[in-house]
């Protein structure tokens, strides 16, 4: 037996249907219909195109003839309609499962065509077409899985792995995209990642921006009260020129909050870490030196005592001087070695460009952090160790506690900053500058403006307390 076929295209051209039915039923080139010369085998059966509306046209001629057609469209329909298609149930019937290799039809989420049909020849030998292997075709988004142990035309579609991509049909493998670019959500084109950093018009930049403002204002509020009230005693017993100082420090602390919103660029990532790290370290220094001046002014009341040499202005100075030049060391060899650069992170989250500050070396920004981590705890552990000093000195107790929230605020960033990307990962940054300034803020000033404000009577008192214990 020899199995030929032969093969139309309509060009989605339904008046090229009709020709190629004549065609069909033709022996030659020729369109002559009913016109048999020479020996010529016997069709055993049309096999029609996806479109129904072709597959309609054929059979509308076919039918006369009495060729068995089926139809891709027949499958799809799932045989449904039986007014479109009244020949191949005539030839097809229900019962058609008995008459063996007449019809094989696999049906599934998707329809698949799996068989073709055959009838009898003249001779009434049974003949039957081979079964075809094809498989449903693997859409843009998906790319072929071969079946193990079949035959290389049978395969799974499988869905491209997360990151990649397939615009065809029928393709062996996904593909990666551009760098600049991600998958759609049906992975079938590439289309480009959105831009991300902490910028000043969504919600979460405009709060943090605000809180920084308001607290800068809030501070200088503070530091307008102590200038005005400057001859009071409460001020003038805590070292007024090292208060306004520390007042203008923290000013710059939360002012620093504004370096790291928006889009970041050259000077803004060289500039942002050094600016408030020197800010932070100025704030701490005059902490530390308020706590020793705290405890010499206490020691050199005794009699006889050698501190009372060691007790003004000067040793301030000296103190804010060495701690703050410890840090301005730090952030300079940073700058000269390795200094920060503007950075596009392409690969940490999907779908999104991170426009960040790369700080280019790790160990640096965490030796900065540290110093200053050193420096609370160096302020916390003088001024817990003069917590009970007498009442006319105890700001220690105040500072001791400013301390402490100052450390709990930065132990818990670094966590909190590593487990972040992003616009995120600034937040966090921009968040602890804030709490931890507030806390500076809250706990060594805010006693003393309610004595101030409120409190006049109390503030009368300790000068009185004051000159009495500098008599004794």
């Amino acid at each position: 037996m020899t199995l030929g076929f032969q093969i139309y295209d309509n060009f989605f051209h339904p008046r090229l249907n009709y020709d190629i039915a004549m065609s069909l039923l033709s022996a030659h080139k020729e369109s002559f219909p009913n016109f048999r010369c020479g020996r010529q085998p016997k069709m055993p059966a049309i096999v029609g195109g996806l479109r129904s509306d072709a597959a309609i046209q054929l059979a509308t001629m076919l039918s006369l003839y009495k060729f068995p057609q089926l139809s891709y469209a027949s499958v799809h329909q799932g045989l449904s309609d039986k007014s479109k298609f009244p020949f191949f149930y005539q030839m097809v019937p229900n019962e058609a499962s008995q008459y063996e290799g007449i019809v094989k039809l696999l049906k599934h989420f998707r329809w698949t065509w799996i068989g073709l049909v055959a009838s009898d020849d003249d001779s009434g030998e049974e003949f039957t077409l081979p079964e075809s292997l094809c498989t449903e075709r693997c859409h843009p988004g998906y790319s072929r899985k071969a079946k193990e142990g079949k035959p290389f035309c049978c395969f799974d579609c499988s869905q491209c792995p997360e990151g990649t991509i397939s615009n065809q049909t029928d393709v062996n493998q996904c593909d990666e995209c551009p760098k600049d670019q991600h998958p759609n959500q049906h992975q079938n084109q590439c289309i480009p990642k959105g831009i991300t950093f902490l910028a000043y018009d969504e919600p979460l930049g405009m709060g943090l921006a605000t809180a920084a403002l308001s607290f800068s204002l809030l501070t200088a509020l503070v530091l307008g009260i102590f200038m005005k009230y400057q001859d009071t005693p409460i001020i003038r017993a805590n070292n007024r020129d090292l208060t306004y100082l520390l007042l203008i420090s923290l000013v710059l602390c939360f002012l620093c909050s504004f370096m790291f919103i928006g889009r970041p660029g050259r000077m803004t990532c060289l500039l942002r870490q050094v600016i408030f790290a020197n800010a932070f370290s100025l704030a701490l220094s005059c902490v530390f030196a308020k706590t020793i001046t705290v405890v010499l002014a206490f020691m050199a009341t005794h009699p006889g005592s050698k501190m009372r040499k060691w007790v003004g202005k000067s040793l301030s100075k000296w103190v804010i001087l060495f701690c703050s030049l410890i840090q301005l060391g730090i952030c300079g060899s940073w700058l000269v070695a390795s200094p920060p650069f503007p950075n596009l992170d392409m690969f940490s989250l999907p779908g999104q460009i991170i426009v960040e500050c790369n700080e280019s070396s790790g160990a640096m920004f965490y030796n900065v952090l540290g110093y200053m981590v050193f420096q609370a705890i160096a302020s916390f552990t003088v001024a817990f160790l003069a917590r009970k000093l007498p009442d006319t000195f105890n700001e220690a107790k105040f500072i001791s506690f400013s301390m402490l929230v100052f450390c709990s605020v930065w132990v818990s960033f670094v966590p909190s900053y590593l487990s972040t990307k992003g616009k995120y990962m600034v937040a966090v940054e921009i968040f602890s500058i804030l709490a931890s300034t507030a806390g500076l803020l809250g706990c060594n000033f805010a006693p003393k403006i309610y004595i101030i404000l409120l409190r006049p009577d109390v503030n009368t008192k300790k000068l009185f307390l004051k000159k009495r214990n500098s008599v004794n």
